[in-house]
């Protein structure tokens, strides 16, 4: 799946079968039409029947000028015109107060972004937070890296993380830190709630201020000879070992 901007007007682009039918599913008020190859069938078909649902139009294309709309990306007979992505705001985060939010620390590829988003939106986690400079915003990679959870996990942006983990704790939640020099290891530590789980970048980890201010430093326990986890596969551990404690695996409610 393919997230792009089209130039010529204020929509965005999204290609293939199961995202544009999740956008049908979760948002349906921000697709504003849908392509569909004259040649398609299978599981473009079931996006005309959601589109029809949905009452979102639909027009027939021509193969090639299909393709051209989705400028070049694979697309499975499929392409939607949606509105642009759009951030939830800093307050309508804290007034949504999800029990468990997600914070990258200047995570910059956006395949590990979208990675996140998608085991966030497995795991429970009810938003997360980003930074807007110096980070990866939802691009089309994350997008489609996410495989559909762009659309059901809110993202706030924000310019200073540290400021934001204060106003976070002020109204109540833990900060917990992922780190590899953190004093807690993660299979001992018993999760606060609310939380926020501090998720640091490529490479580096948390920044000095940014892991003074957690209130918890947690460690995923390393048994093997290699020293750390790519930086979404240690998100998705420690996401999934909040949901076990709480004991979540079955319940379908979302926003953890």
């Amino acid at each position: 799946m393919e997230r792009m901007k089209d130039r010529a007007s204020d929509v965005e682009v999204l290609v293939g079968v199961n995202p544009v039918l999740e956008q049908l599913r979760t948002t349906p008020a921000t697709v504003r039409r849908i392509f569909v190859a004259s040649t398609a069938h299978g599981g473009a078909r079931k996006v005309v029947e959601a589109a029809n649902t949905a009452r979102v139009p639909v027009v027939v294309e021509e193969p090639r000028r299909l393709a051209r709309r989705a400028a070049g990306h694979v697309h499975q007979g499929v392409v939607a015109e949606i509105e642009p992505y759009r951030y939830l705001g800093w307050y309508d985060l804290l007034d949504l107060r999800p029990a468990c939010v997600a914070a990258l620390d200047q995570v910059t590829d956006p395949r590990n972004l979208g990675a996140i988003l998608r085991v966030a939106d497995a795991a429970g986690v009810g938003a997360l937070i980003v930074l807007e400079h110096r980070a990866a915003g939802i691009t089309p990679v994350a997008a489609r890296a996410a495989a559909g959870a762009a659309a059901t996990v809110p993202v706030a942006r924000v310019t200073n993380l540290t400021r934001a983990l204060v106003e976070l704790r002020d109204a109540g939640y833990g900060i917990v830190g992922l780190d590899a020099g953190g004093e807690e290891n993660l299979f001992g530590f018993r999760f606060p709630d609310p939380c926020v789980i501090v998720v640091g970048s490529e490479g580096r980890g948390l920044r000095p201020l940014v892991r003074g201010t957690c209130d918890f430093r947690v460690a995923v326990p390393m048994q093997g000879a290699v020293s750390s986890l790519n930086v979404s596969v240690a998100a998705a551990v420690t996401f999934y070992e909040r949901m076990r404690q709480r004991q979540i695996v079955d319940t379908p409610s979302r926003g953890c």
